[in-house]
């Protein structure tokens, strides 16, 4: 893998991760860590960088955020070589600088994973995130899934036009799918030399920060302002 992520760095800084046997940097802890006893703070931290306070908006935007580093990283190995690298929760370092997003490390990528086996890594490392979040927070399920499946085609996007092949394609399609991973989380549309176009059916809630109003994807640009809910 030590190759493909070196290759994969080119193609942007979501797609960027160190790895090696020694970190970056000092502050690296599992992304176990996170989840566990530094969400609470990592949480506030977001919300007060973006100004809507430590509570579900903040929390949301954490996850979306985490969701979209981790399927860049996969779905982009998996284009440029038909494999991913272990992504689980106690595989992947992080730290927060003070200023800027969310840093991640591999300590050690190994060979990787099939690419098929790249929606149960993810999704698997989310599942923790998520079951906390939900707890702590009160963030939906429905929201958190819809997270999940709005950070994968983002990274596609990105990928499709970077990256020839349609590997990336397929395997984002297999899990948006009526019987994948993401099943309706939204409707997700891809035509060769348009891209891809994607509706979600929930809203990450982010249209409640400060300015920061609709995403492109969002289920509320299609609803009326008095059916406007989470």
């Amino acid at each position: 893998m030590d190759d493909v992520l070196r290759r994969l760095a080119s193609v942007g800084p979501f797609f960027t991760v160190p790895y090696g046997t020694e970190p970056p940097g000092p502050g690296f802890r599992p992304l176990t860590a996170l989840y566990g006893e530094r969400l609470g703070p990592y949480v506030a931290e977001v919300g007060r960088r973006i100004g809507s306070g430590p509570g579900r908006v903040a929390a949301s935007t954490a996850q979306f955020g985490i969701a979209s580093r981790l399927w860049s990283l996969a779905l982009g190995s998996a284009a440029l070589a038909g494999r991913v690298p272990d992504l689980s929760a106690e595989r992947v370092w992080w730290r927060l600088p003070d200023a800027g997003s969310l840093e991640l490390w591999l300590p050690e990528p190994g060979p990787g994973l099939p690419a098929e086996e790249l929606g149960e890594n993810v999704l698997a490392n989310l599942a923790v995130l998520d079951a906390a979040l939900r707890e702590r927070f009160g963030v939906s399920a429905q929201v958190l899934r819809g997270n999940a499946a709005s950070g994968l085609v983002g990274a596609l996007r990105v990928l499709i036009d970077r990256v020839p092949g349609g590997v990336a394609v397929e395997l984002a399609g297999a899990l948006l799918a009526e019987d994948g991973a993401l099943a309706d989380t939204g409707t997700f549309i891809h035509e060769d030399g348009l891209g891809v176009a994607f509706v979600r059916r929930s809203c990450c809630l982010y249209y409640r920060v400060p300015g920061g109003g609709l995403c492109g994807d969002c289920v509320l640009r299609a609803a009326r302002p008095d059916r406007r809910r989470a």
